[in-house]
């Protein structure tokens, strides 16, 4: 019986150590795709033995997915919103929450296109361009949430009607225009930078919509979980992570 125990305890104590024992997931938006993946490897050459996983979407995909009960360490939002949905799920606690990061919303074309803009309400932005505008899903997606307030503010929804294809996250809307089946797309000016295929033609102005704020907190998973809480700490106040996210054009809270 003792070497039953043994062998038992044995086998438990190696899934624990290969299974969960130095993982962080991450559950980030589609946005922070290519920063975030350059912060992890940073710091897994300082901490081998962590392993950062990843998983970036929709800030609000992954807020169901969370709240329906998903491993999840870190969630990194591109809205208040959505982390707040969260706090009111008791997945977060409040004092975790932190805001991080700031992000511009931009108007793309394909490189070709030369489409004319202005960010005023005189402005004809329906007959400026041909086709379709694409753009997160504008009632949960955050950038799809923002561009509908733009929009909104500017007076050109209303225009655009039947003419705006919504998304699963923005980098998909990034990818409708980078193959010309969008003339054009809203995106954060970060998913502009990271493009070969599409120009920026410009921004809106940041009065027309909410502030574009990313918060970051550790789940309460995260929270008992001592590799969450040192990658968390990592990416808030490593000099090299903060310099990744402002390479690929985000500001710094």
């Amino acid at each position: 019986m003792k070497v039953v125990n043994a062998v038992i305890l044995g086998i438990s104590t190696l899934l624990t150590a290969t299974g969960h024992a130095g993982t962080v997931k991450v559950y980030a938006a589609a946005s922070l795709t290519n920063a975030l993946t350059d912060i992890s490897k940073l710091y897994q050459t300082q901490s081998p033995q962590t392993k950062i996983v990843p998983v970036f979407a929709a800030s609000s995909a992954l807020a169901k997915q969370i709240e329906a009960g998903a491993s999840s360490d870190i969630y990194f939002s591109a809205d208040l919103d959505w982390m707040e949905y969260l706090v009111l799920k008791q997945k977060i606690q409040r004092t975790q929450v932190q805001p991080f990061l700031l992000n511009q919303l931009a108007l793309i074309s394909p490189k070709q296109l030369n489409i004319p803009f202005q960010a005023k309400p005189q402005f004809n932005f329906s007959g400026s361009f041909q086709g379709h505008l694409c753009t997160g899903q504008m009632e949960s997606v955050p950038a799809g949430k923002y561009a509908k307030q733009s929009l909104i503010k500017l007076g050109w929804l209303d225009d655009l009607k039947g003419r705006i294809v919504g998304t699963d996250d923005v980098r998909a809307a990034l990818a409708f225009v980078e193959r010309g089946e969008c003339s054009v797309g809203i995106v954060y000016k970060t998913d502009a930078f990271i493009s070969q295929k599409v120009k920026i033609i410009g921004t809106f102005p940041a009065n027309t919509h909410h502030p574009i704020i990313y918060p970051m907190a550790l789940t309460q998973q995260g929270m008992r979980n001592k590799e969450a809480i040192q990658f968390e700490q990592y990416i808030r106040t490593n000099s090299k992570a903060k310099q990744v996210f402002q390479r690929y054009g985000f500001v710094l809270k």
